[in-house]
């Protein structure tokens, strides 16, 4: 499974970007996709999932300010992040869970980081 990130970049205190992740590759379906984020000297932590029944789960520091959108015809997750933060700042992780097929066999995979710096 191929996850490729895009979006990424440098904005001010208060300012928007939206990441998006599409995933390729011979899978039967996709049932979680989301983002961790890791900042220089902290733990790697989660900033959101969402799942294909819906659902979706926050990090409590981004909560009311990050929306995530699955769409399951493209196989793409995307995260609008408004009103970022300096603390918002690191590299943004996709990763995404499925099934090989109908019959099972599950799949866990992550994409190659993108860089968010979020200056004050």
């Amino acid at each position: 499974v191929q996850l490729q990130a895009s979006g990424g970049g440098s904005v001010q205190t208060g300012g928007s970007l939206r990441l998006s992740c599409a995933a390729s590759g011979d899978f039967f379906s996709i049932n979680v996709m989301g983002w961790y984020r890791q900042a220089p000297g902290k733990q790697r932590e989660l900033v959101a999932r969402t799942s294909s029944d819906g659902s979706s789960r926050y990090g409590d520091s981004v909560k009311g300010r990050f929306v995530i959108s699955l769409d399951n015809t493209k196989n793409t997750v995307s995260l609008q992040m408004n009103n970022l933060k300096p603390e918002d700042s690191g590299a943004y992780e996709c990763y995404a869970e499925g099934l090989w097929s109908a019959e099972g066999g599950a799949w866990a995979d992550s994409g190659q980081g993108t860089q968010v710096t979020v200056s004050s």
